[in-house]
This record gives C-alpha cells, sequence and structure tokens, in this order.
C-alpha cells in the first residue's frame, strides 16, 4: 500500500491551486485532519467542501471518508512502537527503550513531513541576511544558542537571544535586510510573539518554527512547522526541542551547501584548529 503522506507530498506540483492548499494542510497538521469532518479541513485550507472533495479523488480515493481511513493507516505505518509511554515502576531497560523508540518515531514523522520549498525558501532568506537572530525561550532557548554556533561558522553575523527582554529590545533596532528565526513548540509564548511582531513592524523577516496553526506560525514570515503532540506523560522528554535541532541543522547545511567551496575549506579549518584542543588518543 503507498503512503498517503509521501503520495501526496510527491504529487504536490499536479494539483491546481486550491487543491494544493487542501494538501498543504493535510501535510501540515496529519493528525488533526483524521479527528477533522469535510468542512473543518476546508476552513484550515481557506477552500470550499467541493475543493477537499476534488482533492481526495485527485490523491485517488472516492470521497473524504476513504482518504481519511488511508490517511491514518498511512500514520499508523510511521507509529510502530505501540506503547511508548512511560510509567512508573518501568525498569530502566524499558524506559530507556520507550525513550528512543519514540524519538526515532518522531524523527520518522518530522522526515515525511518536511517541506523541500518551504526550507529552499527559508535558506533563501538566511542567505541574503545581513544579520540572523534566533529567539527561543526555555527549552527553545537551548535550540536557539545551538543554531547560533552552528550559524557563526558560516561568517553570517548572527546571535540568539533567550532573554524576552533582550529579544524585544533588539527586534526594535532590526530593518529590512535582517531575518529573525523565531523557535516554539507551540507558537503561543506572548512574550516571544511581541518580539516577533516588532521584529516584523521593524522590517525584518521572520522564519517560525513551530506548530502548524500557532499564533507564532499566523505572525511568521515563512513557517518551517514542527507538529508534535503536547499531550506526552510527565516523564517523557521534550521530543520538540530534538526536533527543533534538526531542523536548525538542516538551514545551516543548506547554508553551508550555498557558500560552495569557499565555506567547506572555512569549515575544515575550523575542525582542524579543534584537534590543538583535544587531547591525544591513546594507541
Amino acid at each position: 500500500m503507498k503512503n498517503l503522506l509521501e503520495a501526496t507530498r510527491k504529487a504536490l506540483d499536479s494539483f491546481s491551486n486550491s487543491e494544493r492548499k487542501v494538501a498543504e494542510a493535510v501535510l501540515a497538521d496529519p493528525e488533526a485532519v483524521i479527528n477533522s469532518s469535510m468542512a473543518a479541513l476546508a476552513q484550515a485550507a481557506g477552500v470550499s467542501e467541493p475543493t477537499v472533495l476534488r482533492f481526495c479523488r485527485a490523491i485517488g480515493y472516492e470521497g473524504f471518508a476513504e482518504f481519511k481511513v488511508r490517511l491514518a493507516q498511512s500514520l499508523v505505518s510511521y507509529s510502530t512502537y505501540a506503547d511508548l509511554e512511560v510509567k512508573p515502576g518501568d525498569p530502566a531497560e524499558a524506559y530507556s527503550q520507550k525513550i528512543v523508540d519514540a524519538t526515532i518515531d518522531m524523527l520518522v514523522r518530522l522526515r515525511h513531513r518536511l517541506d523541500a520549498a518551504a526550507i529552499e525558501a527559508a535558506t533563501d532568506l538566511l542567505s541574503r541576511a545581513h544579520k540572523i537572530e534566533f529567539y527561543g525561550m526555555g527549552a527553545s532557548g537551548v535550540v536557539a544558542i545551538d543554531a547560533q554556533h552552528k550559524f557563526f561558522r558560516l561568517m553570517v553575523p548572527c546571535v540568539a537571544y533567550t532573554d524576552s527582554h533582550m529579544q524585544y529590545m533588539s527586534a526594535a533596532t532590526l530593518g529590512p535586510e535582517d531575518v529573525v528565526v523565531a523557535i516554539s513548540h507551540t507558537g503561543r509564548n506572548r512574550e516571544l510573539l511581541a518580539s516577533v511582531a516588532l521584529a516584523k513592524q521593524s522590517g525584518a523577516a521572520v522564519i517560525a518554527i513551530t506548530a502548524p496553526r500557532s499564533p507564532l506560525a499566523e505572525l511568521g514570515s515563512l513557517v518551517l512547522t514542527v507538529s508534535i503532540p503536547e499531550d506526552t506523560d510527565v516523564y517523557t522528554p521534550m521530543f520538540s526541542r530534538l526536533m527543533h535541532l534538526v531542523v536548525i541543522d538542516i538551514l545551516a547545511v543548506g547554508l553551508a551547501l550555498r557558500g560552495g567551496e569557499p565555506t567547506r575549506l572555512r569549515l575544515r579549518r575550523i575542525k582542524q584548529a579543534l584537534y590543538a584542543k583535544r587531547t591525544p588518543k591513546e594507541l
């Protein structure tokens, strides 16, 4: 059986403009679509219900009900780990395997939902930026700092701010040639939203790495959606942090590839310079 998500992504260019809006809504949050009505999906995509039906038929299904069944089956094929909830009393072997398996599951889901066109567009923005600022708070602040650690090696002026006051003050200084990368699992942090709104008001472009249809996604000039369930058990680590780190890696590699041979040589020099900081390997 073909995987519906993969088939939909490959067929994006073959859809009409309105059908493509439906496809993008499905790819952004397939779990929500499974529990939605045709009217709800039409509203989320900004199209009519007949357009949703035409999309279903274009992808090979008679109607919306059959489409949802196949979509659910496709999601199950990417979620083969049946019981991943960490429970009180789990031995080390059990909770270790559950955390690793759940992380693999989330990474596979991310792989099949990545929007190559959005990544390319984000890389375009970053490659033209005079300055890049990474905003994140809490667990997302760790991702912002990691992003600065990667991007400064690409000879792009960049900084990470994890304090809301610093974000807001810096946002006021930005201009049209600057880019903010705002990172948030929920996309609903009030202080982050205020800083992003001010950055846009100042003329900067905003790349939002966040949940689909969140307030931050609405504010972003360009959105890289990362849809991770929020209702995980209290023992489970924040998977969004790991997914966001992967997205940052993808953007950094994309920008490095744009730099060609000079960037490759610079990265090699940096790597070689670090050898002096290490103790010799034991023979």
